[in-house]
C-alpha cells in the first residue's frame, strides 16, 4: 500500500508539473561524511493558485561506519492557501528510516526580493511507532545582489521531531553560504544532526551546489 501511495504521488507530480509548474530546486550536498541531495518543488493547482502541491524528496548517506542513519524521503504536502502568507493541508510522508506517516501542516511564508522565511508546525501519526508527534520546519534564505548576474546567498534549514509531544525523535540544522553566478549557486556548508531521545549527534562539512528550474 505504501509504495502505491509513493508511485502515486510520483505520478501527480509528472502529470501537474509541465502544466501548472512554478518552481523545482535542486540541491546536492557532498562532504567527506555525508552526502545529501533534495528536490523540492511547487506547483499551484489552480489557476487562481488557492491550491498548491508542495513535495519534497531527499537521499541522505553517511559515511560506511554510520550507514544506519542513512534516509531517503518522500512527501507530497497539497497546501490550501487561505492568504498570501498563510496555508494549511496535508500530506503523506514515507521516511525510510522512520517509515510512513499522515501529516497536516500549516505554512507561514513571508518573502520579498532578498528574503525568504518559512514556517511550517507538523502534527502527525506514524504507522510505524503507532503514536502521534509532533514536528517544526524553519527555513531562511537571504541574497545580496553584486551585479546583475552574481549574488551572495545565505541559506537555513532547521527541523526538529518529538514523538508523542514529549520525546525528542529527530532534529537538523542545515546552513549554507554561497554565491550565485548566472543563478547557479555553489558554496560552503555544514549539517548538524541529532537523532533519538538521548541524541547521537552527526556533524558534516561540505561544499554544495543548488539550481532553482
Amino acid at each position: 500500500m505504501k509504495k502505491v501511495i509513493i508511485i502515486t504521488s510520483l505520478l501527480i507530480i509528472g502529470f501537474i508539473n509541465p502544466l501548472l509548474s512554478q518552481f523545482t530546486q535542486v540541491e546536492l550536498f557532498a562532504g567527506l561524511d555525508k552526502t545529501d541531495f533534495t528536490v523540492f518543488s511547487s506547483y499551484s493547482i489552480t489557476k487562481s493558485q488557492t491550491l498548491s502541491l508542495n513535495t519534497l524528496a531527499f537521499f541522505q548517506k553517511f559515511k560506511q561506519e554510520n550507514q544506519q542513519f542513512d534516509e531517503i524521503g518522500l512527501q507530497p504536502t497539497l497546501f490550501w492557501n487561505i492568504t498570501k502568507n498563510i496555508a494549511l493541508g496535508p500530506s503523506m510522508y514515507y521516511n525510510s528510516f522512520a517509515g510512513f506517516s499522515e501529516r497536516i501542516s500549516a505554512k507561514y511564508t513571508f518573502k520579498n526580493s532578498r528574503l525568504l522565511l518559512v514556517l511550517m508546525p507538523t502534527v502527525a501519526y506514524s504507522e510505524q511507532k503507532n503514536a502521534s508527534y509532533f514536528e517544526v520546519l524553519a527555513q531562511f534564505q537571504y541574497n545580496q545582489p553584486i551585479n546583475d548576474h552574481l549574488s551572495i546567498w545565505l541559506n537555513g534549514q532547521f527541523l526538529t521531531i518529538w514523538d508523542e509531544f514529549n520525546r525528542h525523535s529527530r532534529s537538523f540544522q542545515q546552513l549554507r553560504v554561497g554565491v550565485s553566478i548566472y543563478q547557479h549557486q555553489v558554496g560552503m556548508g555544514i549539517d548538524l544532526d541529532q537523532f533519538g531521545p538521548q541524541p547521537i549527534e552527526k556533524t558534516a562539512f561540505g561544499i554544495y551546489y543548488r539550481k532553482t528550474l
